[in-house]
């Protein structure tokens, strides 16, 4: 510290530096402490926990300093020593400190509003959310007392640096040019140094997922997250040769109801020996619907009271887990029946047009099929992709204002939204033809607020919002009652993902245990099935259930004709394989963890011995996915393999 006071002293050009460096440290270890306060319990409370968050996330914050600071050490090298002696010379460096203070301000407001939702640091969700300004920032208006926050932002702000103006003085500076150059070199080399030396995965590797994100820094996790959007799979994670992994997931795919068309691959005529009924379709994926909400998944205070009545009358699916934490993830698994691929979903990236798809099947058998979401399906490319793989698409664009009663940003209310589906089911039935509609809600998502009058909820409440989100499925049916095509149509309804995604494990398999009821009074009887199954099993069983023969390149199958006992799980990195008792999951940097997976409650999840054979069929499953998109092999064409495993190569360097 005395050799600190006399650099300073010195070469006082560094005050300033030293003030932002101060009040960056400041700032990053207050978040780190509001995080830990309120993440509580769910971190393990212990000195050797605490020890380890604050001195590594110390480590990540110099880390982080040493790239936020470029703009500050720029300018104090280039400005000349006579612009220090002259108040207005002194201007540009007192605004640049004033912006970099207001945006320290404002990031730590912002990894709070973020925590609060995701329990985690800015990771692949908040880089995504840059591209959707409007709602994301339409979210945050409706959901926080925005012009408060920033009003005492700028207050805040301006105290700060108004009583620390004495600590930025560049009075009595005599550095030359050649001795800053040489400072702005020696930051060159410790920021070149940390940038090969130093990665967000780190601080991982505890056995706490709270613990492993508090010690991070946000802005270099957001950064990082960034660098990460696109993950080559055979770059970061384990493989194994590709006639191992293809031969893995055939002989996973060799049910008794399908044929497989080629020597190798996974393209296969599915034979039902059910008869085949043209019965319209609905699946409705409700946002963030978790199993735990409801009576019927186990939950004495249910939140869905009018869902919990419908599974007397429904087939109910007790052990069903989704693909992702995001609605894309949830709209590809639903659409593509494929495993999440690492990095950006499906949904989300270029070429994913013509790809075999739900609709296409639906299609070849001479149905209309839909898609319809109550927001703007612009956001997160949800029209472009439906539109380009088999989908007639249907969004708020189509909705009049006089006909809504209640929107957010989002979207319209749910009750709304099956407002449109009726007039649309309507117009196919009067064209002839039967219907496949997936339709797509929003109202159960922050600022979760609906039309006034609807029952006996707080507006503003996550509980609430689901509450609400029942009510108006109900309401949806009643309604529907009194159409001709009632009677011969069967009501599909699941979740895109669950509310929350975090947990004290890194991949908590408890997080991902959605709903599903199948309902169709006459048509499909009632039952359960509590077999363990993902969300890529949902279209082949469906199918099952209609007696469809089709050709499938999906990667999920009908549980009826044989029960997966496991599902897809995972995050933008870490791809996960559970199987009863037992999570394979992988990660980049060729990770591979074997470990005892928590179902039910948040707890640790923790190792396990390694089970080669469930680890070759995990690798097999997300290997063989990952090149099926990057070559063509998820296309509605049925060419042979071989063409895939041409393209491969060709590909190769």
């Amino acid at each position: 510290m005395e050799f600190v006071l006399s650099l300073l002293t010195r070469y006082p050009r560094l005050r300033p530096l030293a003030w932002l460096f101060g009040c960056f440290l400041f700032l990053s270890t207050g978040t780190r402490v509001v995080l830990r306060l309120a993440t509580g319990a769910a971190t393990q409370a212990s000195w050797s926990t605490d020890l380890r968050i604050f001195g590594t996330g110390l480590a990540y914050d110099a880390v982080t300093f040493l790239y936020l600071a470029w703009p500050l050490v720029l300018l104090l090298w280039l400005l000349p020593r006579r612009w220090t002696r002259l108040r207005r010379g002194r201007w540009p460096v007192a605004a640049l400190c004033f912006l970099l203070l207001s945006v320290l301000g404002f990031v730590a407001i912002a990894e709070w509003t973020f925590w609060d939702e995701f329990q985690t640091r800015f990771n692949f969700i908040a880089v995504d959310y840059l591209v959707y300004t409007t709602e994301v920032l339409g979210n945050i208006r409706q959901s926080y007392p925005v012009g408060l926050i920033l009003g005492g932002l700028a207050l805040a702000t301006t105290l700060v640096f108004l009583a620390t103006g004495r600590l930025r003085r560049l009075d009595g500076d005599a550095s030359t040019f050649g001795q800053r150059s040489a400072f702005v070199g020696v930051w060159l080399v410790l920021t070149c140094a940390a940038t090969w030396g130093v990665n967000a995965d780190m601080k991982d590797g505890g056995t706490n997922a709270h613990a492993d994100e508090l010690a991070g820094n946000g802005i270099y996790q957001f950064f990082a997250a960034y660098r990460q959007a696109s993950l080559d799979y055979d770059r970061f994670y384990r493989t194994v040769p590709e006639a191992d992994a293809v031969a893995q997931v055939r002989g996973a795919l060799a049910t008794p109801d399908a044929t497989f068309l080629h020597p190798t691959g996974i393209e296969r005529r599915i034979h039902n020996a059910r008869p085949e009924r043209r019965l319209n379709v609905v699946l409705i994926s409700v946002e963030s619907l978790s199993a735990d909400y409801s009576g019927a998944y186990g939950n004495p205070d249910s939140l869905t009271p009018h869902l919990d009545a419908l599974a007397r009358d429904s087939l109910v699916f007790g052990n069903l887990y989704a693909s992702g934490t995001r609605t894309v993830r949830g709209l590809e698994a639903l659409a593509l029946s494929v495993p999440p691929t690492p990095g950006e979903s499906i949904v989300k990236r270029p070429n994913n047009g013509g790809l075999f798809s739900l609709a296409e099947v639906f299609n070849a058998h001479g149905y209309e099929s839909q898609f319809l979401y109550g927001g703007y399906g612009a956001f997160d490319d949800m029209n472009a992709f439906f539109g380009l793989n088999g989908y007639e698409v249907h969004d708020r664009t189509e909705i009049p204002d006089r006909a809504i009663h209640h929107e957010t940003v989002w979207g319209v209310a749910d009750e709304d939204l099956y407002t449109l589906a009726l007039h649309r089911f309507d117009r196919a039935h009067a064209n002839g033809k039967p219907f496949f509609a997936h339709v797509m809600t929003t109202s159960n998502h922050r600022p979760y607020t609906f039309p006034e009058g609807r029952g006996p909820w707080p507006q503003k409440q996550r509980t609430s919002a689901v509450r609400y989100t029942d009510w108006a499925i109900a309401d949806f049916l009643r309604r529907a009652r009194a159409h001709p095509w009632f009677a011969d149509t069967v009501f599909v309804i699941t979740a895109d993902h669950c509310a929350q995604s975090a947990g004290k494990a890194a991949l908590p398999a408890f997080r991902y245990r959605i709903p599903m009821w199948v309902y169709a009074p006459g048509r499909v009887a009632p039952g359960r099935f509590d077999g363990l199954m993902g969300q890529v099993d949902v279209a082949p069983t469906l199918l099952g259930l209609l007696g469809f023969d089709y050709d499938s390149r999906f990667y999920g199958v009908d549980v009826f004709e044989h029960a997966p006992e496991r599902a897809f799980i995972g995050t933008y990195q870490l791809l996960g394989y559970l199987r009863p008792g037992q999570l394979v999951q992988l990660s980049p940097h060729r990770g591979v963890a074997t470990l005892e997976p928590s179902m039910r409650t948040d707890t640790p999840q923790p190792a396990k011995a390694d089970d080669p054979a469930a680890t070759l069929q995990a690798i097999s499953f997300y290997e063989t996915a990952a090149h099926a998109f990057a070559h063509g092999g998820m296309g509605r064409e049925f060419a042979p393999t071989t063409a895939v495993a041409t393209a491969r190569a060709g590909a190769a360097p």
